[in-house]
């Protein structure tokens, strides 16, 4: 944002502040000041001149000697410009000048043998436009050896200034000055009230229809008639210049001229152009296109915002006009539009379009809503002034939904907790006041505020007590030496997934990161996906339902090289709708996933092992790996389905309980052709925070067995109705604390025995954790334990 300090002392007085105590003020403020031009040094030892005479250098053809009066003195110059002639008035470099287009010093030189005591200057050289073609020729009212600056106005100093977002209110120079106005206790010069006359004759020749007031709430309409379309005034160019703008016409101008004076961007309509003298201002609806003012058909969407007349669209909302109802030079009466449009409409249409104008910019920030009528009470009066129109009484306010306005209270003791020192009450008022704060109460502990219309920022405490600090200077907050603070504990939310990481590079994967764009053809394959408002292209205008898409993209540019055999695992986002439309964070879904996929060969031919190619087995395994990092083996549940799907010839899910934490398999050769894969690949995608919120696995310390075990093995003749797990059944239940395991080793049934008998054989192991055991106490056990078998299941041991 370009600021004239001229302009701004229009405002305030800023009469014996430096434009370095200004800029330093600034921006320890928050308005940091980024570049600063000073006029008069810029152009410095460059003077009106007058060529007095003219001949051609006697050693080159190109070249022309010239005599220019440069006010105390006649010099010789030498110019190569085609268009230079005696009696013209020119823009004469002296000794020392440094060109502002290309930094170039001007000294004395000789040229072909004669000297040459300057440069007379082109346009572009100066940095006024582009024309190299020739010098600059000026009429003969300016006198020779006036320096430029003053002759063509170029005293002042252009501050550039970065805006922060959260300050719309900066973006124009009152809001500048009014910053200026509380940091140096300086009076406002001039005061702007709204001087409009009540009437309904503007009502007879115009009207306003405020048809989706969420984006509109508030539309300002005056009426000009008889205006005669010309160039503007120098002084008004020049304040546009100076500010960054090109003059466009006096209609033009006026209405930016008072966007940057007072951050109100207007539009000046061709009244006669607008069918039946009506502004409509609705969505696009059915609309499809339209014509911008810069002649480029926008494509539009249902929910932008339209201005209108009775029958067609004339502007798309706060962003730019349309070429239907464009200011001509034919243009005789005008409808001025003044409005305040919802900011997120207007930052929505503008980022899909590509289109940011002046307007624009300003309007999806936040533009003061109060400040519309006088915007346009202000501008109609330069158009009676400048163009000769006749402001017809009264305005149109539409403004169907007031906007509250908000009230913040602040206390002094948080102040001085938050900034470390004491501000008086006095200093405090004052700050406030001068930025605009209206004090509703005072209880003596604080003030009760009405927060400004034109700061959308100012919404707690907390922001008032930044506005006190910035304003009072941070700078004087003192310095502490020590500062004594409590911390928490830290959580550090990324050691799991590092961990994760570092056991599948254990398992010999490398990690690979993909964006999180798809188009919908690949991202509607695993979900309803979430549609991007500005992408960059439709090949990522979604966001990704799964990280198998991004995984395949890998996998084939890796074989497109030679890389064929992989282990590669990704950790993201995903992302699915959960509604048909989001208006909330609850209407959609996002979730942090982990996908693990093979492709290729596992082990490569060699002497003393077979080529062996990856299989689910493989993927499976290394599931379990990782999960058994968080869960026991005997926890997980797998779900295997040899029918496939639209993706997988044969897959299966991983369960912990009754929720399913992820699934996978091999994919099909349909789904890999879509990538121009022609091998097999198997991937899984588990759910990251389904693994995350398993309890660890505790690992405890079992001590060393000291004492001997003693083992019994014992082979009984059984009914072979009888299961198996019957008797493991009856072992458990019968068994002392003293044995510790048991198996069995030997089933048979054969001829040997008899054909409904079976025979069993299990071994037993004994010990004592604190002494060594008996035989005879491991006897008595062990003889206690078969006589509860045999008797249950009326078995004998064999043998017997």
């Amino acid at each position: 944002m370009k600021i004239s300090l001229n302009w701004l002392k229009e405002l305030v007085d800023l009469s014996g502040i430096s434009v370095e105590e200004i800029s330093s003020k600034l921006t320890l403020a928050g308005l940091e000041v980024e570049d600063i031009h000073d006029q008069p040094s810029l152009y410095n030892n460059f003077v009106i001149g007058k060529v007095v005479e003219k001949q051609k250098h006697p050693k080159a053809d190109k070249l022309t000697l010239c005599k220019v009066d440069s006010g105390n003195e006649v010099v010789d110059v030498i110019c190569g410009a085609p268009n230079v002639d005696a009696g013209q008035t020119i823009v004469l470099a002296k000794e020392g000048a440094v060109v502002p287009r290309n930094s170039m010093v001007i000294k004395k030189a000789k040229i072909r043998g004669i000297e040459s005591n300057g440069m007379i200057c082109s346009e572009f050289e100066m940095g006024f436009s582009e024309d190299h073609s020739g010098i600059m020729v000026l009429n003969d009212s300016y006198v020779p050896g006036t320096p430029i600056s003053e002759a063509f106005g170029l005293n002042d100093v252009i501050f550039e200034i970065g805006i922060t977002p959260n300050r719309p209110d900066a973006l124009s120079h009152l809001g500048v000055a009014r910053d200026l106005s509380a940091l140096f206790k300086r009076d406002f010069l001039i005061s702007f009230n709204q001087k409009s006359v009540s009437s309904d004759e503007i009502h007879k020749l115009a009207k306003v229809h405020i048809k989706d007031p969420d984006l509109c709430p508030r539309y300002c309409a005056k009426v000009i008639r008889n205006v005669k379309v010309e160039e503007s005034p120098e002084w008004l160019k020049q304040k546009l210049t100076r500010a960054g703008l090109n003059p466009v016409n006096n209609v033009v101008d006026i209405t930016n001229y008072v966007m940057l004076l007072l951050g109100q961007p207007l539009h000046a309509f061709d009244y006669d152009l607008l069918s039946e003298n009506t502004i409509v201002i609705r969505r696009a609806g059915g609309e499809k296109e339209f014509l911008t003012l810069d002649g480029k058909a926008r494509i539009l969407e249902p929910n932008d915002l339209l201005i209108c007349d009775s029958r067609i669209p004339v502007a798309i909302a706060g962003i730019m006009g349309g070429e239907n109802s464009k200011v001509l030079d034919s243009t005789k009466n005008i409808l001025l539009e003044s409005a305040y449009f919802a900011p997120g409409s207007v930052r929505k249409t503008s980022k899909r379009l590509a289109l940011s104008t002046d307007a624009s910019y300003r309007f999806e920030r936040g533009i003061d809503p109060e400040l519309a009528p006088l915007a346009a009470e202000i501008a109609a009066g330069m158009f009676a002034e400048i163009c000769g129109g006749s402001v017809v009484d009264g305005i149109i306010d539409e403004y169907p939904n007031k906007i509250a306005g908000r009230e913040v209270s602040i206390r002094f003791d948080k102040i001085r907790r938050i900034l470390g020192y004491e501000i008086e009450a006095s200093e405090i008022q004052n700050i406030l006041q001068r930025l605009g704060f209206k004090i509703l109460s005072s209880n003596g502990q604080g003030y009760s505020l009405s927060v400004p219309s034109f700061r959308p920022d100012i919404e707690r405490e907390i922001d008032v007590v930044e506005e006190i600090g910035r304003i009072h200077g941070f700078e004087k907050i003192p310095d502490i030496e020590k500062i004594s603070m409590k911390f928490g504990s830290y959580v550090d939310t990324t050691s799991e997934e590092d961990e994760i990481r570092e056991h599948l590079c254990a398992l010999g994967y490398n990690e690979i990161i993909t964006i999180s764009f798809q188009t919908e053809g690949q991202a509607s394959v695993f979900g309803k996906p979430v549609r991007l408002l500005n992408s960059q292209s439709q090949e990522m205008e979604y966001l990704r339902t799964s990280l198998i898409p991004g995984a395949l993209d890998v996998v084939r540019r890796n074989i497109a090289v030679g890389e064929k055999d992989l282990k590669l695992f990704e950790i993201g986002n995903t992302f699915r709708m959960v509604n048909e439309e989001i208006k909330d964070f609850s209407d959609f879904e996002e979730k942090r996933k982990i996908s693990l996929i093979l492709t290729g060969r596992r082990n490569l031919k060699e002497w003393h092992q077979k080529e062996e190619i990856f299989d689910f087995f493989d993927l499976k395994g290394d599931v379990t790996s990782l999960l058994m990092k968080k869960t026991l083996d005997c926890e997980l549940f797998h779900s295997y389905y040899q029918v496939g799907n639209n993706i997988f010839d044969y897959y299966y899910t991983v369960s912990l309980g009754n929720s399913e934490i992820g699934s996978g398999g091999k994919l099909k050769k349909s789904y890999l052709k879509l990538f121009d894969i022609d091998q097999e690949v198997l991937v899984i995608e588990l759910e990251l925070g389904s693994i995350k919120s398993l309890p660890l696995k505790v690992t405890k310390y079992k001590e060393l067995q000291k004492y001997p075990k003693i083992i019994r093995d014992a082979a009984l003749l059984i009914n072979r109705s009888i299961k198996l797990q019957e008797i493991d059944d009856c072992i458990k239940a019968n068994k002392t604390e003293n044995l510790k395991a048991f198996r069995l080793f030997d089933l048979y049934e054969g001829e040997r025995i008899d054909a409904n008998i079976k025979s069993v054989a299990y071994t037993f192991e004994y010990f004592n954790t604190e002494r060594t055991m008996t035989d005879g106490e491991v006897e008595q056990e062990f003889n206690k334990l078969i006589t509860s078998i045999k008797d249950k299941f009326k078995a004998k041991l064999r043998g017997e």
